[in-house]
């Protein structure tokens, strides 16, 4: 897919797309999340390699704000109501051109995100109402390493995945 080589920022939703959209809740209140670390490699790679990476989510879990920055993720949104308006800035004050982004969504309100960016994407697991407006739909379930392959597949198309010397 020719679209793969002109990407330079990813973009990721986390419920569903990093995690497998499954939320243990305690009695103390806390919910916690799995996360991937096949998935949590890919990213550490990209980073290395200069891509952005980018989470915007509704979600608010500052542990999941601590293993998105353990990951070396700096620029995590999280408790966001509006993602057009956060992607918006973004990409204004990083001049990001949107054709080169590849977003990452699982649901409704990944909707309006996939529809603006250049290469749309999501798990295989993802709602029916978003596999139709993506221009890829990975082989592997939210969690499961689909944020693995969508990084492993541009980084491929543009030579940057070499295993050989890392």
């Amino acid at each position: 897919m020719a679209e793969f080589s002109e990407i330079n920022t990813f973009i990721f939703d986390v419920d569903g797309v990093l995690t497998d959209g499954c939320v243990i809740a305690y009695e103390t209140g806390e919910q916690s999340r799995r996360f991937y670390v096949k998935d949590g490699y890919a990213i550490e790679k990209a980073l290395a390699a200069g891509y952005h990476i980018v989470i915007i989510s509704g979600g608010q879990q500052e542990s999941v704000r601590k293993r998105l920055n353990f990951l070396g993720i700096k620029d995590v949104f999280l408790g966001v109501k509006d993602k057009l308006e956060v992607f918006g800035e973004y990409t204004k004050t990083r001049h990001i051109d949107p054709s080169t982004i590849l977003y990452m969504g699982d649901d409704v309100p990944d909707y309006q995100m996939l529809k603006i960016v250049g290469l749309p994407t999501c798990p295989a697991d993802a709602s029916i109402d978003i596999k139709p407006i993506c221009k890829y739909v990975s082989a592997h379930n939210g969690g499961q390493g689909a944020v693995r392959d969508v990084i492993e597949k541009v980084m491929r198309a543009q030579g940057k995945w070499t295993p050989q010397i890392w």
